[in-house]
């Protein structure tokens, strides 16, 4: 069992957070901008973004990405390289970081329940394609392509 590449690792993570956060862009900045318009101004807070919100929320894409290969590069000995193990990584931080995330919001009824429900299974299709994404990258030290 080879040491985990961390080089690939950040590599293929930055790769993985980019489409996370081009995916989140397209759904929240533009498809679902009036419906979360709505939902802050319901909550009486501006919804105007600032730029270091803009920062934050593209950071949180390239970590989550960075976890995502980090944990196909940890269970890859254990399940193999390719598609099946970054699937396995990719549900495992979809559970994670948006499903258990966005239960409290949730079951709180901060926000409306269609959005809450828009970004779990948009965060379950850019985990997907992200973690894919950065598992092809992914290649330990001195081995061959998956």
């Amino acid at each position: 069992m080879g040491k985990i590449n961390l080089g690939r690792v950040i590599g293929g993570g930055l790769l993985a957070g980019l489409a996370i956060n081009i995916i989140e862009f397209l759904v929240n900045g533009l498809w679902l901008a009036k419906e979360w318009e709505a939902a802050m101004r319901a909550l009486g807070k501006p919804y105007e973004t600032t730029v270091s919100q803009v920062v934050v929320f593209n950071l949180w894409g390239f970590v989550i990405g960075i976890l995502a290969v980090w944990i196909y590069a940890a269970i890859r000995p254990r399940f193999g390289p390719g598609p099946k193990t970054a699937f396995n990584a990719a549900v495992a931080v979809w559970l994670a970081g948006y499903v258990l995330a966005l239960l409290p919001p949730a079951v709180l009824e901060i926000f409306p329940i269609r959005l809450m429900l828009i970004g779990v299974a948009v965060g379950l299709i850019e985990m997907l394609i992200g973690t894919n994404l950065g598992a092809w990258i992914y290649r330990e030290e001195g081995s061959e392509p998956a």
